[in-house]
């Protein structure tokens, strides 16, 4: 079936479900569900790009591996493999007719209307996985990638690892996210930037943060209550083999402010400059080399221009081109 257009919003027609296609319209959870009251869902956001070899999903494998992780930290068994989720993606990419896309696998719990569960035990409420798609320009406005954006440093704090796990994208830790988000847009900003619960810089509302100083690429640790993030780990390959020191380590809120230059990552955000935190401009006030210079290769890579860094496989092809078809984790 191919895409359908809402609201001038280009979506797959169909949506898999729990190991078949249904239709985008059949795509329902009861209002009872338990995801609904207690946020019980992970999820995973992928892009499709349309690359000079065809149509092809950016580590894939990676996505779904993480996706599995979140669900196995919060005790989500579910029936699927990680090849069965790509090759579902895959499937469902092919079936839409759209020539790139952005990819939203989900597992959450929801209800068992035989035999329905209320309370906060998640236990007793069944496990369902979905995969949708649709067409989604950039997330921060195409003006953005060239000319940065506007940011602030956010007065909620990122929530700390032990309370809710980091590691894991789950929907819940989101409701943080938001609140980042929409004092920052209230307060005229593009987005935020959380500290942790040390005073250290943590991330934006969805996004990982990287400084440059002095030539070195800074970036908060593993550590410091972030999401593992993929388009992160891209970076930081990227960097590496075009010689670009990596640095992961805390750093401060004033750091921000005298950075020479700063930029987020993410699915959706890809490589975003930032020109400004708290309206002190950073370094010149647009894209820095460096940003500029991993943008370049970042770009190659997701339209198939130029191999992987390290002879890694991050492109999954819907369709036979000759390429490997799968992408390896790195």
């Amino acid at each position: 079936m191919a895409g359908k257009d809402v609201a001038t919003m280009k979506i797959a027609g169909k949506v898999w479900k729990n190991g078949e296609l249904i239709d985008w319209d059949d795509a329902r959870i009861h209002v009872m569900s338990h995801v609904v009251h207690y946020g019980s869902s992970v999820f995973e956001g992928i892009r499709c790009y349309n690359t000079t070899k065809g149509s092809a999903v950016f580590r894939l494998t990676e996505h779904m591996q993480r996706l599995l992780n979140s669900a196995k930290i919060y005790r989500m068994d579910q029936n699927f493999s990680r090849q069965e989720l790509c090759d579902a993606t895959t499937e469902l990419i092919r079936t839409s007719e759209l020539d790139e896309c952005y990819i939203r696998p989900v597992i959450f719990r929801s209800l068992d209307e035989a035999k329905p569960a209320f309370g906060v035990n998640p236990f007793p409420n069944p496990v369902d996985t979905y995969i949708a798609a649709w067409q989604w320009g950039k997330y921060l406005g195409e003006e953005a990638l060239e000319n940065g954006i506007d940011v602030c440093v956010s007065s909620w704090t990122r929530i700390t690892s032990n309370s809710m796990p980091a590691m894991a994208k789950a929907g819940a830790n989101y409701m943080n996210s938001q609140l980042i988000k929409m004092e920052a847009l209230l307060g005229g900003f593009s987005e935020g930037i959380a500290l942790d619960d040390r005073g250290y810089v943590s991330e934006g509302s969805g996004e990982n943060l990287f400084l440059v100083n002095g030539g070195k690429l800074i970036t908060p640790p593993l550590g410091a209550s972030i999401l593992p993030g993929i388009t992160r780990d891209s970076v930081i390959q990227i960097a590496r083999e075009l010689g670009i020191e990596v640095v992961e380590t805390t750093i401060q809120r004033a750091a921000l402010y005298l950075a020479d230059e700063l930029f987020f990552t993410g699915t959706a955000a890809e490589i975003t400059p930032i020109r400004s935190v708290d309206r002190i401009t950073v370094g010149s006030g647009k894209r820095g080399e460096i940003t500029a210079k991993l943008q370049e290769e970042f770009f190659k890579v997701i339209m198939a221009e130029r191999p992987a860094p390290f002879g890694a496989d991050w492109l999954t092809f819907i369709h036979d081109t000759g390429e490997k078809k799968t992408a390896s984790a790195s």
